[in-house]
């Protein structure tokens, strides 16, 4: 007995299947494992976690593009293997990011040049688009490095060809710098570079309060523990040449049947560390089962795919993704 709280030397026989019966199994898509155990009402908010199979993305042709599914519209439709019903975590939220990389120079001359190629590529006909683009360069050439800072730039090439070969390390744009003070005008700006994935992390105290719930919470561990292993393809430990990816997960923030009106969505996840405190309260203590008194699970999932502009446009409830 702890705190007054008795349960049976060891669990009756049958204590499992009773739980199991009541709240799901391990092995078909059944009612919700829930924690704590009690009727969810229809002003309550909770987290689901669904258990699905990874569809793989693949390729896909359309009418004027090639494109790769990514699998997140299936995943989405896909009816739970088991669900698991946790209350919401303290300290939620999300934190959309996108790639912005580190600045990006391109001088008028180069972007002279990257139009010219530009047009060649274009072209219909490439042979005679590489004539044009030469006889375009050439003259736009001559133009350029008979005015202004153009004839300066072509003065100062050859003085540095002439000075490194005495020994020297400059280049045209550091003797234009030093003799005028100007440098070509580099154009920076920042450019998009690439999307990130969102990383979610939520941290959960299990205190079973009797037998029931102390069975549910332990098949709640098990479920995601099976669910984030990878699968040999074979029933023997280590077999199979292949491995196959480990479950993933549906998550969705609800109240009572509902999605909840407010919070953010989340495409399809996979589980990517998992953590359990069997000593939540800083001690060992157990029940006298050896059930642990007080249990923390973390856990960290990792969007399968990022967030685009176009996944707002049917998301009609709460903030969206």
């Amino acid at each position: 007995m702890v705190n007054g709280f008795n349960i049976a030397a060891s669990l009756s026989p049958n204590a499992e299947k009773i739980a199991a019966a009541a709240s799901g199994s391990l092995s078909s898509s059944a009612a919700p494992l829930r924690y704590p155990q009690k009727s969810i009402g229809k002003n309550d908010d909770y987290l689901e976690i669904g258990v699905i199979k990874y569809v793989p993305p693949r390729i896909e042709t359309g009418t004027n593009n090639l494109r790769l599914s990514t699998g997140t519209e299936k995943n989405s439709k896909q009816k739970a293997e088991q669900t698991i019903q946790l209350p919401i975590p303290s300290n939620i939220g999300d934190t959309n990011q996108v790639d912005w990389g580190n600045g990006d120079s391109l001088n008028p001359l180069a972007a002279f040049g990257a139009e010219q190629i530009g047009n060649v590529l274009q072209t219909g006909d490439f042979g005679k688009g590489l004539i044009d683009a030469i006889k375009n360069a050439a003259s736009t050439a001559q133009q350029v490095a008979t005015i202004g800072g153009g004839q300066d730039l072509l003065v100062n090439y050859f003085k540095s060809q002439l000075v490194n070969s005495l020994g020297a390390n400059t280049t045209p744009e550091g003797l234009l710098s030093r003799a005028s003070g100007s440098v070509l005008n580099p154009n920076l700006e920042l450019l998009f570079s690439g999307v990130n994935l969102r990383t979610f992390q939520f941290d959960f105290d299990f205190a079973p309060r009797d037998e029931k719930e102390s069975s549910v919470v332990k098949q709640i561990i098990k479920v995601f523990k099976k669910s984030m292993a990878p699968r040999t393809g074979s029933n023997t430990e280590g077999a199979g040449l292949f491995i196959s990816a480990p479950r993933v997960f549906l998550l969705k923030y609800k109240s009572g049947n509902l999605d909840h009106p407010y919070l953010h969505k989340f495409k399809p996840c996979a589980l990517t560390s998992m953590g359990m405190n069997y000593t939540g309260s800083g001690s060992y203590a157990t029940y006298a089962d050896k059930t642990p008194v007080h249990m923390k699970l973390s856990l960290s999932f990792t969007e399968l795919n990022p967030i685009y502009n176009e996944d707002y446009q049917d998301t009609d409830i709460g903030v969206g993704y």
